[in-house]
């Protein structure tokens, strides 16, 4: 067996064997004018609002992943879920910041330190957006968001090299240790992609969850941990689906 191939299989046994009933996890991008968005992860600003509104009538209230884990590891999740917000748009602090904290909610943003202050050019056919700088992510921290890493470049991180992925994990998670003084506990899959090399690679640079979309099912624990994606479409009724949806494991 290739030191590749051990590699891959112990991460995906690592992953495997840490079970975990799966709690509420929300992922939003950008907020601001969904008009132009072919890919379906812009919400304005007042349909965030309803959506927090809707959450909070139901009792429940947002939290950034770490702190869902951490509840969760004590039994006293019921009534939070987890908010996340990839990409780290410049649009989080003047837009989705003033909507959470109405709604006394906190978030996760996950932020790409090799692009700050940059723009979503990963993105060929969707309209350039302005990334999180500096001193954003400095504000973000002092209302109590959770900064955590979305990679360096936003890579598809399957299709790295092992050399590219150490980078993307290890970097990154250091980047943002110096810029926040803490580092990050939480990374998110660029595209949602991983598989059990690129779990063990997150595993290994340190961080205690990893977020991903629709995880294959030989990667599963909390270096896989799906979302419920949100969009602009999505109102009262959308929502009780989607929430009905994950109670069912679906």
């Amino acid at each position: 067996m290739s030191a590749d191939t051990a590699t891959a299989h112990s991460a995906a046994d690592t992953t495997t064997r840490e079970p975990l009933t799966r709690p509420w996890i929300l992922m939003y991008h950008s907020v601001a004018d969904p008009t132009d968005d072919p890919y379906g992860i812009t919400v304005a600003r007042d349909r965030l609002d309803l959506q927090l509104r809707w959450l909070r009538r139901r009792g429940l209230i947002g939290v950034g992943v770490g702190t869902l884990l951490r509840a969760h590891a004590h039994g006293n999740a019921a009534k939070l879920v987890g908010l996340t917000f990839d990409d780290g748009y410049a649009d989080f602090i003047d837009a989705a910041l003033p909507v959470l904290r109405h709604h006394g909610c906190t978030a996760t943003l996950f932020v790409l330190p090799g692009r700050i202050g940059g723009t979503n050019e990963w993105d060929p056919d969707g309209p350039r957006r302005p990334l999180i700088g500096e001193d954003g992510i400095r504000t973000a921290v002092a209302a109590g968001t959770e900064i955590a890493s979305h990679g360096l470049a936003h890579t598809d991180l399957t299709r790295a090299d092992d050399e590219e992925l150490r980078r993307e994990t290890w970097l990154s998670r250091r980047w943002l240790a110096e810029l926040t003084g803490r580092a990050p506990e939480g990374f998110c899959y660029p595209y949602g992609t991983v598989d059990a090399r690129v779990a063990g690679a997150v595993r290994d640079a340190g961080y205690t969850y990893a977020c991903a979309i629709r995880p294959p099912t030989a990667v599963a624990g909390t270096y896989a941990l799906a979302r419920t994606h949100i969009s602009q479409a999505d109102r009262a009724v959308r929502l009780g689906v989607k929430r009905l949806r994950h109670r069912l494991g679906r």
